[in-house]
């Protein structure tokens, strides 16, 4: 597994990660052992139906913070996704994100707006990405309804690959590795593995045979289309039952478990951590801070492992 890597820093606002609190979580992340951190800078529009990405730095990491961040991964020898993202402030899922296709010589005039202004968004960041000498760039993340817009994607890509060296990759969600050939002009093929893989019982064994399954059917996408795939986002919330929906993080009334989100650690890492066809991963998420003792742990029911059992079983692996 080339890439044992954590995401870091999702929704954090301006000056976080250069404050305090943030340093702290970032030098409790890198004792994991990580080789690589993926920075997730959060960006907004309006609404799912907006064709413009705003800048909004009140709550946006700056390029001070980001700067900061990927100085501090490479000065502990870790390698950086950057990973730039787009949320929707009426509060729906960016896969939500869609247009009405032109019809009978019509102007795509919607998706025309809004790639325009997706394009200068991402060349925004590859450029960024290329000054820091980040190793690996996010074009997208779960924009499910914008990924049948091959001519727009191919284009994007075209053009990040004039401004930007390193790797590209496009996070899309599981179960859809295999939908559009576009994703095949990049070096990876990249998903969110949120897969249910704990629906039959939360046991490590029942988890591994599901996982099993999942690797038979993401090994022939990899064959086919001579790319390794990486998990750009896979996790579990440390509460009963979050195994058969590892997407999920909003029910709060689930009791705290710690062992079935170190089943699906460990599970997953059992089965994938020396298939060749499989890049690494990227664990969702290590929060912009982070609580200090095993107190805070035992009441935590996020993503967050620190503290938990699935941080040992993450190190052990990572150690290896």
């Amino acid at each position: 597994m080339e890439i044992k890597g954590f995401t870091y820093g999702y929704a954090a606002k301006r000056g976080d990660w250069r404050s305090p609190a943030g340093i702290k979580s970032q030098d409790l992340l890198y004792e994991l052992g990580n080789n690589w951190v993926c920075l997730a800078v959060l960006n907004y529009q309006d609404s799912f139906h907006s064709t413009q990405i705003k800048f909004d730095f009140t709550r946006t990491p700056t390029d001070r913070d980001v700067t900061f961040a990927v100085e501090k991964a490479h000065s502990k020898g870790v390698k950086v996704c950057l990973k730039p993202m787009v949320n929707s402030d009426d509060y729906m899922w960016r896969a939500y994100i869609d247009f009405p296709d032109a019809n009978m010589g019509e102007k795509d005039v919607y998706w025309s707006e809004w790639f325009k202004s997706y394009t200068a968004f991402m060349l925004y960041y590859a450029e960024l990405a290329e000054e820091l000498k980040c190793e690996m760039l996010c074009i997208g993340c779960e924009m499910l309804g914008t990924e049948r817009k091959e001519s727009y994607w191919r284009d994007l890509i075209a053009q990040l690959r004039k401004v930007y060296s390193g790797k590209l990759v496009y996070n899309t969600n599981h179960g859809k590795e295999d939908r559009f050939e576009w994703m095949g002009e990049l070096d990876y093929i990249g998903t969110s593995a949120y897969y249910p893989v704990g629906q039959k019982s939360s046991s490590k064994s029942d988890m591994t045979a599901e996982w099993e399954n999942v690797r038979t059917r993401l090994n022939k996408i990899a064959d086919k289309t001579d790319k390794k795939y990486i998990f750009m986002e896979i996790g579990c919330r440390s509460a009963k039952g979050c195994s058969a929906m590892p997407w999920d993080f909003s029910h709060k009334e689930f009791p705290w478990n710690e062992e079935e989100q170190a089943n699906f650690y460990e599970s997953c890492l059992d089965v994938f951590g020396k298939e060749e066809r499989f890049a690494g991963i990227f664990w969702w998420d290590w929060s912009t801070f982070i609580y200090d003792t095993r107190k805070e742990a035992e009441t935590n029911i996020g993503f967050n492992i620190h503290l938990k059992k699935a941080e040992e079983v993450l190190k052990k692996y990572y150690a290896e």
